[in-house]
């Protein structure tokens, strides 16, 4: 495929090595002449110097024909405008790299929607996701990054005695806005269908709104039993410290947040209310300590600083913490981190080569990912004019068992589908779809 990377920094750079290893056909654009210099010596990438927001600068990078545009400067602004534009020339699918929440913040402004890009990518956010699913459940549907973050996945168990027990799906008063995504039992995940009668014990995945989610888990979930909190540590409070603590609800996790600069704690205490926020240098064992570093589920070091993580993380091993995860930057940490006692080493470049890898698809697929179970696939579907999905509603279609549409984005608004729903040309959908059958769901969705 041919990719347009823009922007040759640190992430940049590192990209267009990739995508070329892996044999595409790779172009960056960078305003400074050593880079592009650089790049063009010790890469087999064709670097061109200029700025990535000038027409005149895509258009000779060949932007009409590119597959994939990737905006990844040091600037937001820069990204969004040059992915706008890239998108605008010709490029099939652009995606921008954003650092500040509120270019994802959708109750203020769709910066998304407005510049008609395909996907707002934050590598801060990405990373937070990843160890969230590995605090919630590594087996979890990874919804956090389709559907603009507006559905709500959680995982629970079938009680004993609950209305849910016994009972095939379709029997159940489930809110129209929610839908069982996937069931497990003895080992075996697999894509719900009405037809699935659920049994105490069972592991159900709901997906929908928030408020319908917590409706629904009184079905599931029986008498109102409170669920034990997890106790857990975040040690710094930056983007990714952030969006951690706030992906991990309050009715299961009970978080506390260490942050060492005094302002930044006082905005933390704002946008996080149901979070403890501690001003404390997470780097001394005392602090850990105070905190009760040693009584947590889990601790997470994500101060910005690969060094700090790390002996953060060993410090609240010693103490006694359950499970230690960090975020490591530089690859040759990799096979350091293990051997100190760290259970789980996030790193934000191979967070974000699995998302752009998974962009890198022709016709309707705009992303995938599989699930860690190896048997379901998420994928973002464009639903294309002539495509055989459009000629009938969704309980007419033949994916029953096969593939589950848990979303429908139409108009920049995000909803959860009935079985009487009709997809339209240019709506975006979020589908979890059997492996096994994977080649036959899709060709419905392929355009004639």
């Amino acid at each position: 495929m041919r990719i347009l990377t823009l922007g040759g920094g640190t992430v940049g750079r590192w990209i267009a090595d990739m995508l070329c290893r892996r044999r595409h056909s790779v172009t960056l654009i960078d305003s400074d002449p050593e880079i592009v210099r650089s790049i063009n010596s010790e890469l087999d990438v064709r670097a061109i110097e200029g700025n990535a927001s000038q027409s005149t600068v895509l258009f000779s990078a060949d932007v009409l024909s590119a597959d994939l545009c990737l905006a990844v400067t040091g600037d937001d602004e820069v990204n969004i405008v040059a992915a706008s534009m890239a998108k605008a020339l010709g490029a099939r699918r652009a995606i921008a790299r954003v650092y500040a929440p509120a270019f994802r913040d959708l109750s203020t402004f769709d910066y998304q929607r407005h510049f008609q890009i395909d996907s707002l990518l934050s590598l801060e956010q990405l990373s937070a996701s990843e160890l969230a699913r590995a605090i919630r459940n590594p087996d979890a549907i990874p919804l956090e990054h389709f559907a603009r973050g507006q559905l709500q996945v959680y995982e629970m168990d079938v009680a004993a005695g609950s209305a849910a027990a016994g009972k095939k799906l379709m029997e159940l008063q489930l809110p129209p806005s929610v839908r069982v995504g996937s069931l497990a039992r003895e080992g075996r995940m697999w894509i719900a269908s009405g037809a699935d009668e659920t049994r105490a014990g069972d592991r159900v995945s709901l997906v929908g709104m928030p408020d319908a989610v917590s409706v629904a888990r009184q079905i599931f979930g029986g008498e109102k039993r409170r669920r034990k909190q997890s106790k857990v540590m975040i040690a710094g409070g930056g983007e990714t410290g952030y969006h951690l603590a706030g992906l991990l609800g309050r009715e299961d996790f009970r978080t506390v947040l260490l942050e060492q600069d005094a302002k930044r704690c006082e905005q933390l205490a704002k946008l996080l209310p149901d979070v403890t926020v501690v001003h404390a240098n997470a780097n001394r064992r005392s602090v850990l300590e105070d905190e009760g570093g040693g009584t947590v589920d889990y601790f997470v070091g994500c101060t910005g600083n690969d060094e700090n993580n790390i002996m953060a993380g060993v410090e609240a091993r010693e103490l006694g913490a359950s499970r230690v995860m960090c975020v490591v930057g530089r690859p040759d940490y990799a096979n350091v981190v293990g051997k100190l006692g760290i259970d789980l080493a996030v790193s934000e470049r191979d967070v974000v080569a699995r998302q752009i890898l998974g962009f890198l698809n022709e016709g309707a697929i705009i992303s995938q990912s599989k699930l860690p179970n190896g048997s379901i696939g998420v994928y973002e579907l464009e639903i294309l004019e002539g495509s055989a999905v459009t000629q009938a509603s969704l309980a007419n279609l033949p994916l029953a068992g096969r593939c589950l549409i848990a979303a429908i984005q139409r108009d920049g608004f995000v909803r959860v589908p009935t079985a009487s729903d009709v997809l339209e040309v240019n709506d975006i959908i979020v589908a979890l779809i059997d492996l096994s059958d994977a080649d036959e769901v899709l060709s419905l969705f392929h355009s004639d």
